[in-house]
């Protein structure tokens, strides 16, 4: 098999008996890469690849559209706990291992099965049920605006590190309870980890001590926040768990929304289906955000699930304690089930949540969140263009997340500020959602 330019696939520590494996790390897998290095692996070893997610450290990438049904939805087979991961067990992982920031053990639901997800999900499903949508869209256009105010004067901007990557961090930072300067703070530790491992162990720190400030403030001055929901909600979380569980949820919830918010804004200027001011065409808002669930999922390849005991997926042999990415991306353009020239109208499918019992439970605000970006950006610069070809736009590499390296855009001056009416500013939410967009427009 051809693997990307560069790229030698490291020997195989699955047995004698066992496929080579190919490495899914390295500087080259950016965007560009990844969607061809699936379709090598899916032609070469069918819906379930072996790979090697860092030196030495082998895993499974499922590919296949109803393998991943299966490994999601089953916890009897596939378990979130990463004690299970024999290499782990084993002390087989160096103590420098870049995927050790995905596979430590935490008290936090993306790392609990059975009765103990379902109780932690319980405490955060409800505190996000208690997020008011016409309240968040408020404060995102109100946050939107102050960004777009602060370089809107120049003519010219970098939608991304200006726009996408401020805007959730203002808003999940008020969601969670947290003022924006420790909000800054958490996402800068956050970047540090897995970088080195003594990098790690600060930035560890770091968060625990944001965190748990947090936690104290609001135990004993409880808010309006997501936070205090979780202290006090019926489940009982411990304020480990409690920390823990806003980890994950500001991890998750941070960069695959302003990978949302900046590839859907792209998608918009590139697509010429799309209009260019926020009414009329072809193609809706809802429209590039569904494209972009389907064709450039934020989140590409979900680790990790740990088989239970010895199987067969998708014609491979599976042992216990062997590692599974769940590729996301993949199976979302899986031919077995992806109709030819995309998914039907009002087909909202996709993988790029989850399945199963673990599937995203922030998905509606995060929808509010992108679209009301989306929106408040186009209406206050209509005439918004691409500030370089659309060939130059790149990837950030990485195996994990599709997001946008950087996003420049040129226009001639912001409209007045203005309120969206209902039905502009409506999210899954409120209504039903808009049909999935068809196959249309690349981003590089």
């Amino acid at each position: 098999m051809t693997t990307p330019h560069g790229y030698t696939p490291p020997p195989s520590g699955f047995g004698g008996h066992r496929p080579a494996a190919t490495a899914l790390y390295g500087p080259h897998l950016d965007g560009d890469a990844m969607p061809a290095l699936y379709e090598d692996l899916r032609r070469t070893h069918g819906p379930v690849a072996p790979v090697t997610v860092a030196p030495g450290i082998e895993a499974w990438l499922v590919l296949g559209h109803r393998e991943l049904l299966r490994v999601a939805r089953d916890e009897q087979d596939f378990s979130h706990d990463p004690r299970r991961w024999s290499p782990l067990r084993e002390g087989r992982v160096p103590p420098d291992s870049p995927i050790l920031p995905f596979v430590g053990w935490r008290p936090a639901l993306m790392f609990a099965d059975g009765q103990q997800h379902r109780r932690m999900r319980a405490a955060v499903s409800d505190a996000l049920a208690r997020v008011d949508g016409h309240e968040l869209r408020r404060r995102v256009r109100s946050a939107a605006e102050e960004l777009i105010a602060s370089f809107a004067g120049r003519g010219a901007a970098d939608l991304v590190p200006q726009y996408a990557r401020r805007l959730p961090l203002l808003v999940i930072s008020g969601l969670l309870g947290l003022d924006e300067r420790p909000g800054r703070r958490l996402v800068h530790a956050i970047g540090r980890m897995g970088a080195t491992a003594s990098d790690s162990g600060r930035a560890s720190r770091r968060i625990n001590a944001i965190l748990l400030a947090l936690i104290e403030e609001k135990r004993s001055r409880p808010g309006d926040d997501i936070t205090s929901a979780l202290l006090h909600h019926p489940a009982r979380l411990t304020d480990e768990e409690v920390l823990h569980n806003l980890l994950v949820m500001f991890v998750a919830g941070h960069q695959s929304t302003v990978d949302w918010i900046a590839t859907s804004l792209c998608v918009m200027l590139c697509d010429p289906a799309f209009p260019s001011a926020p009414t009329g065409g072809r193609l809706t808002a809802d429209d590039a955000l569904d494209l972009v669930l389907w064709r450039f999922p934020p989140t590409q390849n979900l680790p990790t699930r740990y088989a239970t005991r010895a199987l067969r997926l998708g014609g491979q042999s599976i042992r216990a304690g062997d590692m599974l990415i769940l590729g996301l991306a993949a199976a979302n353009a899986d031919p077995a089930v992806l109709p030819p020239g995309g998914p039907a109208a009002g087909n909202r499918s996709h993988l790029a949540f989850g399945a199963g019992p673990h599937t995203c439970p922030a998905q509606d605000p995060a929808r509010v969140i992108t679209r009301t970006a989306v929106d408040t950006v186009r209406q206050r610069l209509p005439d918004m263009e691409l500030a370089v070809e659309q060939p130059e736009l790149a990837w950030v590499p990485s195996p994990w997340r599709r997001g946008l390296a950087a996003l420049p855009v040129r226009f001639t001056g912001p409209q007045p500020s203005r309120t969206a009416p209902a039905d502009a500013a409506g999210t899954g939410i409120d209504r039903p959602g808009h049909p999935a967009a068809p196959q249309t427009g690349e981003v590089r």
